[in-house]
């Protein structure tokens, strides 16, 4: 999936660092995504989420907060306001230069902080919390021990996931003047809670108690075992296909409830997305896929090109006219497998270059040398593989 680098101004006036991930292909919706206190854009969780994300058609906009990761900006001066004011910023960023956000995601304080941010927000449409405090000055939980040092001395250097980070009295002033609870009830965008049942970090009372205080439209996700930060791989691909399937109903649509159909069930309709390059659907009876070119070829890389097409209905033959032909002959040949390759090239005695396709089968299980040999021959059977052999005649018209 193409992932861009980008910047933008954040409420301080600081450049904000920022990744863009985005769809190969048309974009269904564009999405927020707020990191967890004291972490990064790139930390496990954002990264995977707004990656799997982006191969179902959701570009994911998520960044560094003012003196976090690779972002300018003193954290030391920042507060729980200043990051929802970043999200706002964020936001605009995203409607200026492709378009509005319509879902927010938050992790852990960033969930408390998209709440937040969505009252001005009136775009969106949906969001998603992971793992989120019922209230905002939850995080100092994390730095108990220095509060009254805090208090007393106006600030104190704490260690956040082993790192050194100097926090402020005004931080806990702020954090503490904040109803998530309240702002979330107000809400009028759809909501998905998710939550893992034993976290260590967030209790999952919290969950209850923003599930509680949600209106309708709202949802709830289990995340089973996994934990804080979503450190599993497969918990993090989890909650990424769940946002993306709830997100449908929210405003991130499906291209492909928008398709054509064929004027008869056994004709191929390639038709325009209008999506821009030359994104198209394909479709052949009630079976529906993309068709596009690379991004080198002035296309999105949304699916395979024509050629790739061509590529894939003679492997897919050879595959299935060698099924046939093992199974008649009760040959335990394991799973078959053919490879095919396209070039152009100049071969003697022909008239300009000739289309070379290279086709490598291959099957799981040993076989004899006679079976390998009857099978190559086989191969060369197959009905595309006899039409490329041949040619064919095209008749043009408009209908």
């Amino acid at each position: 999936m193409p992932s861009q680098k980008v910047s933008f101004t954040g409420a301080q006036g600081d450049r904000l660092d920022a990744r863009l991930d985005r769809p190969a292909g048309p974009v269904r919706a564009y999405a927020l995504f707020a990191h967890c206190f004291s972490c990064s854009k790139d930390i496990h969780a954002a990264a995977r989420i707004a990656k799997g994300l982006a191969e179902r058609g959701i570009a994911v906009l998520r960044f560094d907060f003012t003196g976090l990761g690779s972002s300018e900006g003193d954290f030391a001066n920042t507060n729980f306001s200043s990051n929802v004011e970043d999200l706002i910023a964020a936001a605009n960023f995203l409607r200026d230069e492709y378009d509005a956000p319509q879902i927010l995601i938050g992790h852990s304080l960033g969930g408390a902080a998209v709440i937040m941010a969505a009252q001005h927000l009136p775009q969106v449409k949906a969001v998603v919390t992971l793992g989120a405090p019922a209230d905002a000055d939850h995080v100092t939980h994390q730095f108990k021990a220095q509060i009254d040092e805090i208090k007393d001395k106006g600030s104190a250097e704490v260690s956040l996931e082993g790192r050194r980070f100097t926090i402020k009295k005004q931080f806990l002033e702020d954090v503490s003047g904040h109803n998530i609870e309240a702002a979330l009830h107000e809400l009028k965008a759809a909501v998905l809670i998710a939550h893992a049942p034993r976290d260590e970090i967030v209790g999952i009372e919290n969950a209850t108690r923003l599930f509680v205080a949600a209106r309708h439209p709202k949802s709830f996700l289990s995340l089973d075992d996994g934990d804080h930060l979503l450190s599993r791989v497969e918990d993090s691909q989890h909650a990424a296909s769940v946002i993306s399937a709830w997100a449908e109903r929210y405003g991130a649509s499906n291209l492909m409830d928008h398709a054509p159909q064929a004027s008869r069930a056994n004709v191929g309709l390639v038709a325009e997305t209008g999506q821009g390059g030359y994104h198209s659907f394909a479709i052949v009876g009630a079976h529906k896929g993309f068709m596009d070119e690379p991004l080198s070829h002035g296309g999105l890389d949304g699916g395979p090109n024509p050629y790739d097409m061509l590529k894939l209905a003679l492997a897919g033959c050879t595959t299935m006219t060698l099924r046939m032909y093992a199974e008649r002959k009760g040959w335990d040949v394991g799973l078959i497998r053919t490879e095919v390759s396209h070039e152009k090239i100049e071969i003697e005695g022909h008239e300009g270059r000739r289309d070379v396709f290279t086709r490598k089968i291959s099957v799981t299980q040993p076989i004899e040398a006679a079976i390998r040999t009857k099978l190559l021959e086989i191969a060369d059977k197959c009905p595309v593989h006899k039409t490329l052999e041949r040619g064919s005649d095209v008749k043009t018209g408009f209908s």
